[in-house]
C-alpha cells in the first residue's frame, strides 16, 4: 500500500503538536510579532502574512508534500511556532515511507530555549522511525545559519555536508537566489541512542525549569 502523509497529534509535556490550521493563525500572529530577531535565515511570516502562510502549508499538504503543525504551548494552549514533516520519499518496491525531512520549523522568541524544540523534535523523531519505520529522517538549514546548525545537532543530528546552491534563499534582499544548505540526518540505526540521549535532556531540562533551578535547559 501506498504511504499516504498525514502528521497525527503528538502530544508532549511542554508543546502538543497538532495539525496547522487557521485556528491557530491568531495566536502565530503574536508569536511570529514577538522579537524576529533570530529569523534572518528562516520562512517566518509577519503577523499579515500568517493566513496566507497557512494556505500555502495547507495546500502542499493537499498534495501529499508536507504534513505541518502548530506548535502549542501546553500550559498556556496557545500555538506559539510551527514545524512539518515534509519531502517523504518512498521505497520503489513497496511504496512504504522510506525518509522523511523535518523543517519549516519556528518558534516565538519567548519560547526559544526552553525546551520545547528539543521536546517536538523528539515527538517527530519518535513517531518516524517507531510508527512510520522510516529509514532516516533528514534536517537541513542555511548553512551560514550557525546557531540552527547547532540546535540541529544538538538534538542528535548528524552532519552529512553542505549542499551548493540547493533551495531558495529567506534571507532579506536575497529574492531569486539559492541558498547553501547544510545538512542532516538521523538514521534508524542511530535513533536508539538519539532518543536515550534526547530523553536524559529533557529530563534534565525539567529539573532546570523548577522553581529556583535557574534558567531553562536551553533547546
Amino acid at each position: 500500500m501506498t504511504f499516504t502523509l498525514e502528521g497525527p497529534v503528538l502530544d508532549g509535556t511542554l508543546v502538543r503538536l497538532e495539525p496547522l490550521d487557521h485556528r491557530h493563525a491568531a495566536d502565530l500572529a503574536l508569536a511570529a510579532e514577538e522579537d524576529r530577531s533570530s529569523y534572518r535565515f528562516t520562512w517566518v511570516p509577519t503577523a499579515s502574512e500568517v493566513e496566507g502562510y497557512i494556505d500555502v502549508q495547507l495546500a502542499r499538504a493537499a498534495a501529499g508534500k508536507l504534513a505541518p503543525y502548530a506548535q502549542v504551548e501546553q500550559a498556556s494552549g496557545r500555538a506559539i511556532g510551527a514545524t512539518a514533516y515534509w519531502d517523504p520519499r518512498l521505497w520503489p518496491t513497496t511504496g512504504g515511507l522510506c525518509a522523511i525531512e523535518v523543517g519549516f520549523t519556528w518558534l516565538a522568541a519567548s519560547a526559544q530555549g526552553t525546551g520545547v524544540n528539543t521536546e517536538a523534535k523528539y515527538l517527530l523523531f519518535r513517531h518516524a522511525f517507531e510508527n512510520w519505520g522510516v529509514a532516516r529522517v533528514d534536517l537541513k538549514t542555511d548553512a551560514r545559519n550557525s546557531r540552527s546548525r547547532a540546535a540541529i545537532a544538538a538534538v542528535g543530528a548528524q552532519f552529512e555536508g553542505v549542499l551548493r546552491n540547493w533551495s531558495r534563499s529567506w534571507v532579506p534582499g536575497e529574492d531569486g537566489r539559492l541558498r547553501d544548505s547544510a545538512i542532516f540526518s538521523i538514521t534508524m540505526e542511530e535513533w536508539p541512542d538519539c532518543r536515550t540521549r534526547l530523553e536524559q535532556r529533557m529530563a534534565r531540562g525539567t529539573e532546570r525549569r523548577r522553581p529556583g533551578a535557574g534558567l531553562p535547559f536551553p533547546a
